[in-house]
């Protein structure tokens, strides 16, 4: 079961569309191989630098022919098609037909790369067919270079790379999305509206279905032993192994007997495996005789309610949460399996569009406390400093996030997170050394199981999103880059024993503008829309905003330079305020779906 997704079926794949000036007699032949030779090149560009989340390199399409004219669009449109295309990118050095040769799929994401040279008019391609694609409601990204090139120049610019994989991540981002489901185990978590699953939005923004499987399903499949048997073996022997319990911060007299404690261990090592195949199918099942289970649900995401019909008698989903979140098990190291607390839908799609984004694990946390210097100090005597002087954000939650997150994995000597195909051994290994599992606190789970609990390294950049649903707008990004921070071990404890004690810690502090929500640490946390966020490594918002744009998602808060910011470019027709610019294309072109 190493590195696979079961049911989810074969991976988009980018379509390339040589545009070429019809114009026979000396035009078109003298511009075959130049034009050709860009889409090969720009194939090779994505192949070389992107993967999917299983780890294979990212597949490019090219058209048989150069287009000239309709017919020949019409045959590229018929191979993509055939060969599973999600998004296209056109490429051209020359003036071509505008309207006859762009990419008139309604909702496949779009590109044009318009060569920059004198030579030949491709920048005046670009400009007449982006206006066609806005005439026309089919928004495109215009790709084009600073610098003016030779007609014979076989280098793409550096900007232009940058604009070519910034659009493909997130092209493929909503192209991975379109037909998967998002699985519902259980329904509303203790009142939390992320977890009243809207499905008009997953249907007209993403393109996704929405499969629901009552609590009582886990339970049926742990009471009649639907799961492999020998991976439980082994995940039982591997969990002793690797995941050591932590302290039992419980009343004495509230203690389980040690028969008790080890009965949970095992129900939560099962609860993993059937959340994992209710994801995502196992073909082991149809071995056992289980045929319809072994299916699963397609489930590129999914959410586990718990609380409280679950965690009142049964132990929670905190351990399953968090290794299904992680980027290795029992197996070694595979593709995480997003699994949002809560069933918080829209906490697990900001996960989603992050894990797609990056191919890296993801955390799920509650934007739980903002520590101002002056509390901090008042509580601890501790004066913070360096990037964390303006206060931080408690990032928390009820042990559920994924063990990347520990920041034992590096990049340059420097903590990180890292697809799971770059993970070496010892790193899996930190991971799970710098975690310890202690028992749930009873109070708040009933039913007992273990939370995982750790601390994040600092000095991590990181980005944190949430989508919000608000009514009478839809859906609304927020967007937030920043660094994880770490605290003296006697601070850090301090604070975090005011809280839950057994959960995973982050200290995270925002980069500021000095203007609007991002003036402070303290109006960040001030407006942020909902209890969770959803973080990873890196700096990548400009890439959720380009996601976003694809999606009619309009973006309401985020701390990205503008000159990171690449949106279609009729979004410029809109006013020239970038951000109210973005609603009101948002709302004139509608969901994608």
């Amino acid at each position: 079961m190493k590195n696979k997704h079961y049911s989810l079926g074969p991976m988009p794949k980018v379509g390339i569309r040589p545009v070429i000036d019809a114009r026979l007699g000396g035009i078109r032949e003298s511009l075959e191989s130049t034009t050709m030779g860009m889409a090969r090149r720009v194939a090779e560009l994505i192949s070389s630098n992107l993967k999917y989340f299983t780890g294979e390199e990212v597949e490019c399409v090219i058209a048989d022919t150069t287009i000239g004219r309709v017919p020949e669009a019409q045959r590229c449109e018929e191979k993509f098609e055939r060969e599973g295309v999600g998004l296209s990118i056109t490429v051209t050095p020359c003036w071509c037909y505008g309207t006859e040769t762009i990419d008139m799929h309604p909702t496949r994401p779009k590109a044009i790369w318009g060569f920059n040279g004198t030579e030949r008019p491709g920048a005046v391609y670009l400009a007449a067919a982006l206006a066609g694609h806005a005439q026309k409601g089919l928004p495109a990204f215009s790709i084009y270079g600073e610098e003016v090139q030779e007609i014979g120049d076989e280098e793409i610019p550096a900007d232009v790379q940058k604009y070519l994989l910034q659009f493909t991540r997130a092209g493929l981002a909503v192209a991975t999305m379109k037909g998967k489901s998002y699985l519902s185990i259980g329904s509303v978590s203790m009142g939390i509206a992320g977890s009243a699953v809207n499905e008009d939005f997953f249907q007209n923004y993403l393109g996704m279905r929405n499969e629901y499987v009552d609590m009582s399903e886990v339970n049926r499949r742990l009471g009649q032993g639907l799961y492999d048997r020998e991976e439980f073996e082994a995940a039982l022997k591997w969990t002793k192994a690797n995941c050591r319990e932590g302290k039992n911060y419980n009343p004495e007299a509230r203690h389980k007997p040690r028969a008790r404690m080890d009965e949970e261990w095992e129900t939560v090592v099962k609860m993993t495996l059937i959340c994992r195949d209710l994801m995502a199918g196992n073909p082991r099942l149809a071995d056992m005789g289980f045929g319809e289970e072994a299916l699963g649900h397609n489930a590129i995401a999914a959410g586990f309610q718990g609380q409280r019909q679950w965690t009142d008698y049964m132990p929670n989903g905190d351990f399953m949460e968090a290794i299904l979140n992680s980027s290795f098990d029992w197996n070694g190291r595979r593709t995480p399996y997003i699994m949002a607390t809560e069933n918080d839908s829209l906490n697990g799609v900001s996960m989603l569009f992050g894990y797609l984004l990056t191919n890296q694990a993801q955390m799920f946390s509650d934007v739980r406390t903002f520590w101002s210097p002056s509390s901090v100090e008042r509580v601890t005597g501790h004066k913070l400093e360096g990037r964390a002087e303006h206060g931080i954000i408690h990032l928390i939650n009820s042990g559920s996030s994924t063990l990347d997150g520990t920041g034992r994995q590096e990049i340059g000597g420097q903590p990180a997170m890292k697809p799971f195909w770059e993970i070496s051994e010892k790193e899996m290994e930190k991971c799970l050394e710098a975690t310890d599992w202690p028992p749930a606190m009873y109070e708040y789970f009933r039913g007992g199981g273990y939370s995982s609990h750790f601390v994040t390294r600092g000095n991590m950049p990181v980005t944190m999103c949430r989508i919000n649903l608000v009514k009478g707008l839809g859906p609304a990004m927020q967007i937030a880059e920043g660094w994880t921070v770490e605290l003296p071990p006697a601070v850090h404890k301090k604070l975090d024993e005011r809280t839950n004690p057994t959960w995973p810690t982050t200290w995270f502090v925002p980069r500021l503008t000095g203007k609007g929500a991002f003036r402070d640490v303290y109006s960040v946390m001030a407006n942020w829309g909902a209890n969770h966020g959803a973080f990873s490594y890196g700096h990548y918002g400009d890439e959720l905003i380009s996601l976003c744009s694809m999606l009619r998602i309009p973006v309401c808060l985020h701390n990205v330079e503008n000159e990171r910011i690449f949106r279609p470019k009729d979004w410029g027709a809109f006013g020239m305020d970038a951000e109210s610019a973005d609603y009101r294309a948002c709302k004139n072109y509608g969901p994608l779906y």
